[in-house]
């Protein structure tokens, strides 16, 4: 009579991982979810290795934590998986003042951001 066991919400050839609360703009992030998104994994890291963009490291991060979700608990092939989704959400900001001239102060917003990739297993064309 226990409570029914959560049904999983991806395909048995998908695993996931998430990062939430990273100091960016879900804009900033976005560019660098865009580039990795519908590539084979190996390329993406290299990607992510040599990209400029300073949150680069923390999706690299984000994308081995998947593919080791995949390897481990899914007993997926590490060298048939592609970047199936690589999706990014707003979470908190934080508001702060600023002084400025004459006695007043100007609103500065820091976003964060949350990030989801999602790998998937694919068979080879012959």
């Amino acid at each position: 009579m226990g409570k029914q066991a959560h049904p999983r919400a991806l395909a048995d050839n998908e695993a996931r991982a998430v990062t939430r609360n990273l100091r960016v703009s879900p804009q900033k992030l976005n560019l660098v979810a865009a580039l990795i998104r519908g590539k084979k994994v190996s390329t993406a890291l290299a990607d992510l290795e040599f990209s400029r963009k300073r949150i680069s490291g923390d999706v690299k991060k984000t994308l081995e934590s998947a593919i080791a979700n995949a390897e481990n608990n899914h007993d997926l092939d590490v060298d048939d998986l592609v970047v199936a989704e690589a999706f990014v959400g707003k979470a908190l900001v934080m508001k702060r003042f600023h002084a400025r001239a004459r006695g007043r102060g100007a609103r500065i917003e820091k976003p964060f951001s949350n990030l989801t990739i999602v790998v998937r297993e694919v068979a080879e064309k012959a």
